[in-house]
């Protein structure tokens, strides 16, 4: 809990930081979030078992062949995703997350994938299993989706993370599609910290395990701890980025950083996955802002 705490703590002087560094610098803020939406379909696919890499999802958004043969359904996913990314980016101020705004989103993302189940919630015999968890009966589904958005709305007073923690583990364990889950899950997220003036997170492929240690969490015990830290160290590692960018260093690979200032590469990585660094993840690859002059920042 101890570690939550301080993640609150650094997202709210991030947050600071960054509504001071991005004052009139719109047109930046639009291209670093359009330039994050290749990988946040990639990520989010990938969670889900797709077989694309992130460079292949890319080709796909832009209109360019693959080298290998791609089946029908990974191309939908990807473009299909991509739709939904960048539809939140514009509506999340204008309406308030409800059931109806969920079955639009799935009917975007499941589009020419499955339209059987498109756009409606779980009914009549259609149960899940997701592991060792069978989710609630169809008949609970829209009920718990109800209380799960009082819930996330008259807590305004805790902390954001812990919200969409909260919000994120009820909606999967409820798991109220046939399919498409965790993708309109994580794409809820984002639209629920846009709309309260967060930066969007990308939940990494390669926390892939750790993140599913955090549903087991919450099923066998109901606590939120583990999805908390995940939330918390994706947005600081969003706002990282963003001001890396905002604030005008050189952003430079992070072994580069290490040559600069004659520092243990190693080292640097292992602060930059506790975050101790204002190191970034982008296109797999540690990055971090550099200054020429003395700056706290880098």
């Amino acid at each position: 809990m101890v570690k939550v705490m301080s993640i609150y703590k650094k997202i709210d002087s991030l947050r600071s930081r960054y509504y001071k560094a991005s004052i009139g610098k719109e047109n930046l803020l639009k291209i670093i979030s359009e330039s994050e939406v290749t990988e946040h379909v990639y990520n989010s696919n990938a969670i889900e078992n797709s077989t694309l890499s992130l460079e292949e999802t890319d080709k796909i958004l832009n209109q360019i062949d693959c080298d290998r043969f791609i089946s029908v359904r990974e191309i939908f996913e990807a473009k299909n995703l991509a739709r939904v990314v960048l539809y939140i980016d514009k509506k999340a101020k204008e309406q308030e997350l409800n059931l109806d705004l969920m079955l639009f989103l799935h009917k975007i993302l499941l589009s020419n994938i499955n339209d059987n189940v498109a756009g409606r919630f779980r009914k009549d015999n259609e149960f899940v299993r997701v592991g060792s968890h069978i989710a609630p009966n169809p008949k609970e589904v829209i009920g718990r989706l109800e209380e799960m958005l009082v819930e996330y709305n008259s807590t305004v007073f805790e902390n954001i993370i812990k919200r969409i923690a909260k919000l994120h583990l009820t909606f999967e364990y409820t798991h109220p599609f046939c399919d498409g889950n965790g993708r309109i899950g994580r794409v809820m997220n984002n639209y629920l910290l846009i709309r309260e003036g967060y930066v969007p997170i990308n939940i990494k492929f390669i926390d892939r395990k750790y993140y599913y240690e955090a549903f087991k969490e919450f099923d066998w015990s109901n606590k939120t701890t583990i999805m908390e830290e995940i939330v918390g160290k994706a947005l600081t590692n969003s706002y990282y980025k963003r001001l890396a960018y905002l604030e005008g260093g050189e952003i430079i690979s992070l072994i580069e950083y290490a040559k600069r200032k004659n520092l243990s590469y190693p080292n640097l990585i292992n602060k930059a996955k506790r975050q101790t660094i204002e190191a970034f993840l982008e296109k797999g690859k540690w990055k971090i802002a550099f200054f020429k002059k003395k700056n706290s920042n880098s």
